[in-house]
């Protein structure tokens, strides 16, 4: 879900080509001759699955990125060098079918008129698997998935190296986790009602007890964006009453960005939280993951519930702005809000104190 490099959310960037376009482009861009070809959801690109009728593997799926960042090809390079050192470190991340000329994407016009915008366009392998939105989540996947989080952000941060690496550095980024003091800008979208008034509190909050912590937290690479729609899974047990998960598919690497380590698993307890039917446990299992590969410190600790609130809030404010601006978009947009403002007004409810004790008595009960 993410967005230019400048704090404004969404313009009327998405791309917008109708079926039988993006055929021709896979033709005209990869060399490859579309058998079939649906349209997949998305926030602010345009996504297709795609299958073709060449050797070997035959799905893909052809990702138009949004004009905006598509002036941005040093970050979308890194994001894309990115997924290959991680496919090539073992993870199950997608690969970039090359252009016909040999490169990893390339820059189209998004229509035959004069002016028509530029969209950077890519092919990736398809991932098989069920995102975790579809699935009952249980502790096991969660512990995985923290697991997973906390590996792939110490892996890109401690031995990924590209020169385009250094575009990841985006300080005004509205998607980073140390920018939710710029949704101030965009409360408006919410108009006057008693979620405002919760968000308002977070922001506040976020300015007085964790930006002066940043300094404190330590610095990575944040993939950004371990949503219940970025996680694929597969089944493997054939048990129906305890069904055990495993992760076979990380998408969307458009929200990476350099963040802190406590970044990732705030985000990933946010979106695990989303879809559980006890919300307010999800975070113990999630963190025990995390910390087998990197506990976390006094201080992060300190600032989970905040940071979790914060993302919360950045989801439901940016998705209210978004919908304003792509009413026709509105239901993939809000996708989030549905049970969001629920569990982000029953954390404030609980309270602090209450959340953080059932998070850690949990993760230390591993």
């Amino acid at each position: 879900m993410s967005s230019g490099n400048d704090c404004q959310p969404q313009t009327s960037t998405k791309p917008a080509l109708g079926e039988r376009e993006a055929a021709e482009l896979v033709d005209r861009v990869f060399g490859l001759k579309v058998l079939w070809i649906r349209s997949l959801p998305s926030y602010d690109d345009q996504n297709f699955h795609v299958r073709v009728s060449a050797e070997g593997a035959d799905e893909y799926v052809l990702k138009i990125t949004n004009s905006e960042d598509s002036q941005e090809p040093d970050l979308i390079q890194a994001q894309t060098q990115a997924m290959m050192f991680l496919s090539a470190e073992g993870f199950p991340s997608a690969t970039p079918y090359l252009t016909k000329d040999g490169n990893i994407m390339s820059l189209e016009s998004g229509g035959t008129r004069p002016g028509s915008k530029k969209y950077m366009v890519r092919l990736l392998t398809y991932l098989p698997g069920t995102p975790v939105a579809k699935i009952t989540t249980n502790a096991q996947i969660l512990y995985e998935i923290g697991r997973l989080a906390a590996s792939v952000d110490k892996v890109l941060s401690e031995k990924f190296q590209h020169p385009s690496v250094k575009s990841l550095h985006r300080d005004q980024f509205i998607w980073n986790l140390a920018n939710v003091p710029l949704l101030d800008q965009y409360i408006y979208a919410l108009g006057q009602n008693k979620y405002r008034a919760v968000v308002e509190q977070v922001i506040e909050q976020f300015k007085g007890k964790v930006i002066p912590k940043l300094s404190s937290f330590r610095a990575c690479i944040n993939h950004g964006d371990l949503n219940d729609h970025n996680i694929l899974v597969d089944s493997s047990s054939a048990c129906l009453e305890n069904p055990q998960y495993r992760v076979s598919g990380i998408l969307d690497f458009s929200d990476m960005s350099y963040g802190y380590y406590v970044f990732e698993v705030a985000i990933v307890i946010m979106y695990m939280m989303i879809e559980s039917p006890d919300p307010l446990s999800v975070g113990g299992h999630v963190l025990a993951g995390f910390e087998t590969v990197l506990p976390l410190t006094t201080e992060e600790r300190g600032a989970l519930f905040l940071l979790v609130s914060g993302r919360f809030a950045q989801s439901l404010v940016i998705a209210a702005h978004t919908a304003l601006l792509y009413p026709e978009n509105k239901e993939y947009l809000t996708i989030t809000a549905k049970t969001g403002w629920k569990h982000l007004m029953k954390m404030f409810e609980v309270g602090q104190k209450a959340v953080e004790k059932t998070w850690f008595e949990t993760a230390q009960a591993y």
